[in-house]
């Protein structure tokens, strides 16, 4: 969850760390600090975003060629200067950030303080980091050992960085369970929770696995396992631009990603979708399509928005490849005692892929036997290197909290996959299939058509940006959409949202209903329209205020709803990439009227890698 920054080579350290942290804030921002090693060891922290660090830094002798930067989504302890990263060994000569939970710090808390320890702050961090120096101190081992021997002893996930006064141009990591990027440049070397914060210095990067240490100096970079074994550093070549995680005048970048949606989805389909040649060309399914024809059945497994993409997979899947499909929470699946059949195949959807919850629950699937196809977004990411198959949703980086562009292109590449494997087993026919090419490669140009539109959207959320409660519901392909709906208005507005099939409401959330509700209908046209109108009217009868999503040219719903917003004619299995994109618009305008960061709505962060 936490942003980790390092840096060491002939650059000034600080600058490179403070503007790296800010390109990881989205990953945790409620108090930030650094390390700097300048003749000593000083730690400067804050709680806070980056801003408040900066201010309290002012006037400080920041010189450097060697630091480490950590802005912190809180686990152990609330936030504070205190509870901040880095901390300080007992001793005041080491310094350590970290991304993750130590699960059996108590344990190890305990150890410490009976041999006399004293702890400043509540976190887990602290505690590790006490614990390597005891080590050290005990075993007369350099503080490589002592780590390597430190970690054998801790259970949960991490990403830590260290730095020792004795050692100024030396940072040490490790990683089990958390993402680190070691980008390799002249004479130099840095360090990120990804590689935004390295961009602009280089493009060569090095992905650690689980249990592997780094020893990184400005010349030099040695990688070993736990077992101090020595291994190769596998230098990959990033395919991102500076521009990329930039607002480029946007006020925010979840309005930035919202309106990069044609482009991020044609850049999903793009090589992959040929509607004049009637293919779709996608490697991850191909290499894998005797499993996909023998499947006795697919499972889904995701968190939060990914897991609402699954959701209308399930039904894709269902209709054209006739295989029966169960979609699950990660984090629940992952402590059941799940029934997995050799063949199983389960797809993991992440836009990080790096989400703690479903990376756990695929490794525990794969042990038995099920194949795994991930659906992510960062390339080299955990899923992506675990999966024995899968696709990148090529929809570049996503800095806001909130998914918007990562969600259409899970949706655009779950479609295509579904689209090869019905037709890779019969069970489409030619005509339906040239349709659907069609239509899914029409996509990003609707999507401009409804963008065009987004000032309706934000008047109608500058007219209900009061409201306390909201009830979305769809039925069909749009069911889900409802659920992802509810999620960001939450999410982004803090008004309390549910999202509900809409045949359900009369079994309990239409009780809510009264003058004062915002009700939201997802009502595209579909096979459910008959029946969704009458929800409609169910809804009016009782005085709620309807917000209805629905087809242009649609003649019945206008007459019933408060307000409309239309999109463009689509296929019921297409028309979730059209009918998300309104709701996405509606949860920005509303946050920003409320005076919301929707960039970095509270208590939130952008990728969950912490249990």
């Amino acid at each position: 969850m936490c942003g980790i920054v390092g840096y060491t080579g002939p650059k000034e350290a600080y600058p490179i760390v403070i503007t790296g942290l800010k390109r990881l804030e989205y990953r945790g921002y409620d108090s930030t600090g650094v390390a700097l090693l300048n003749g000593g060891l000083k730690v400067y922290k804050k709680k806070g975003r980056v801003a408040d660090l900066e201010a309290a830094v002012l006037g400080e002798n920041l010189h450097a060629h060697t630091g480490i930067g950590h802005t912190r989504w809180a686990t152990h302890g609330e936030p504070s200067d205190v509870n901040a990263h880095p901390h300080l060994s007992a001793s005041g000569k080491l310094a350590m950030i970290h991304n993750g939970i130590i699960e059996n710090y108590a344990q190890l808390k305990k150890e410490l303080s009976n041999k006399g320890y004293v702890f400043k702050s509540e976190t887990d961090t602290e505690v590790l980091l006490n614990f390597i120096e005891d080590i050290r101190e005990n075993n007369q081992c350099d503080l490589e050992e002592a780590v390597r021997v430190a970690l054998k002893r801790v259970t949960g996930a991490y990403v830590i960085l260290l730095v020792d006064q004795d050692q100024p141009d030396t940072i040490i990591a490790a990683r089990k369970g958390s993402p680190l990027v070691i980008g390799v440049g002249k004479g130099e070397h840095f360090l990120g929770s990804d590689a935004s914060p390295m961009l602009e210095y280089t493009k060569e990067v090095v992905y650690v696995n689980d249990y592997e240490l780094a020893i990184v100096k400005p010349n030099e970079l040695i990688l070993k396992n736990l077992g101090n074994e020595k291994l190769t550093p596998f230098v990959t070549k990033l395919d991102m631009e500076l521009a990329a995680i930039e607002k480029g005048g946007y006020d925010h970048f979840m309005l930035k990603e919202i309106f990069e949606q044609p482009l991020t989805i044609h850049d999903c389909l793009r090589g992959r979708l040929d509607a004049n040649a009637g293919t779709i060309t996608m490697s991850g399914v191909a290499n894998n399509i005797e499993h996909f024809k023998n499947a006795g059945r697919i499972i889904i497994v995701a968190c939060g928005t990914s897991w609402h993409a699954g959701l209308v997979a399930e039904y894709i899947i269902e209709e054209l490849c006739r295989i029966p499909v169960e979609v699950e929470y990660a984090s629940e699946f992952r402590y059941r005692n799940p029934v997995i059949n050799k063949g199983d195949i389960i797809f993991a959807i992440s836009q990080s892929g790096e989400t703690a919850d479903t990376l756990v629950a695929i490794e525990r699937a794969k042990e038995q036997g099920a194949i795994i196809f991930g659906i992510v977004n960062v390339v080299g990411s955990s899923i992506a290197r675990i999966s024995d198959g899968g696709a990148y949703t090529h929809a570049g980086p996503e800095i806001g909290v909130a998914s918007t562009k990562a969600f259409t292109g899970q949706l655009a590449v779950l479609t295509m996959v579904a689209l090869k494997i019905a037709k890779e087993k019969g069970r489409i026919s030619d005509e339906r299939y040239q349709q659907l090419l069609v239509e899914l490669e029409a996509v990003p140009e609707k999507v401009a058509a409804i963008l065009k539109n987004a000032p309706a959207i934000k008047a109608i959320a500058e007219k209900y940006k009061g409201a306390t409660d909201a009830l979305f519901l769809g039925r069909g392909y749009n069911f889900p959409i409802a659920l992802e709906g509810a999620l960001k208005l939450k999410e982004i507005s803090y008004i309390h949202a549910e999202g509900y099939p809409a045949a359900e409401m009369k079994h309990g959330p239409i009780a809510l209903v009264d003058e004062n509700l915002p009700v939201v209908f997802v009502a595209t046209k579909d096979a459910y329209h008959e029946k969704i109108v009458s929800n409609i009217q169910e809804i009016k009868a009782r005085k709620g205020q309807v917000i209805a999503i629905i087809t242009e040219e649609d003649d019945l719903i206008p007459a019933l709803a408060n307000e409309v917003f239309y999109v463009p004619p689509a296929d019921e299995i297409i028309a979730p990439m059209l009918s998300c994109i309104p709701l996405q618009l509606l949860s920005y305008y509303m946050g920003v009227a409320r005076g919301v960061d929707v960039d970095k709505p509270r208590n939130l962060a952008k990728s969950v890698t912490v249990e």
